[in-house]
């Protein structure tokens, strides 16, 4: 069996190296699990964009696609629609949107980027909400408009467009996963008494 040299240890993502390292037996012992592997784990990053009103619009569903590629370093998938819906003028099959599913190296550095360089950018930000949480205790964070990523140029956000970020964790308790953002270092709104 083959050991990790340190040259193949370093190119592993930042937040993925801290959570083996130093979260994962953090949250064992606080916690109180008897087994390492019973830790809260993100399992995968979903990241979609709807084109709404614009679904006709070709340029506006290839510029959400180039976005989209270049944020999260991996091509989307284009979604359709399932049924009709005469009043928002939709037929089945129609394009609505894109999205891409991201995991392990991709999907800690993303969220290392997501936490420390997009989220500061944001103005007037004040945190996250503590309230973004399913019953799984998976999170979700709306982002209403692209140019906050810094991998974008100024010509590619002209048009501007919004995307959902879902972290999906696989937990025994949904309240666990707070304690294992908050070690990521997701910033969070303060509770107002």
């Amino acid at each position: 069996m083959a050991t990790k040299t340190t040259n193949e240890a370093s190119t592993r993502p930042r937040l993925e190296v801290l959570y083996n390292d130093v979260i994962r037996p953090e949250l064992v012992s606080e916690l109180g699990y008897s087994n390492i592997h019973e830790a809260p784990k993100l399992e995968k990053i979903v990241i979609n964009s709807g084109i709404g009103r614009s679904k006709d619009d070709k340029k506006m569903f290839d510029l959400v696609i180039n976005n989209i590629t270049k944020i999260t370093g991996q091509a989307p998938v284009e979604t359709v629609a399932k049924n009709s819906i005469a009043g928002f003028k939709l037929r089945e099959g129609n394009k609505i949107g894109v999205k891409v599913t991201l995991r392990k190296d991709r999907m800690y550095e993303f969220l290392d980027r997501l936490i420390n360089i997009v989220l500061p950018r944001l103005r007037d930000f004040h945190g996250v909400s503590l309230k973004a949480f399913d019953k799984s205790g998976n999170y979700s964070i709306g982002i209403t408009d692209q140019s906050i990523f810094p991998e974008l140029t100024f010509d590619e956000t002209t048009l501007i467009h919004g995307l959902q970020v879902n972290l999906v964790f696989q937990t025994k308790k949904s309240t666990d996963t707070i304690s294992l953002l908050k070690k990521f270092g997701m910033p969070f709104q303060k509770e107002t008494k």
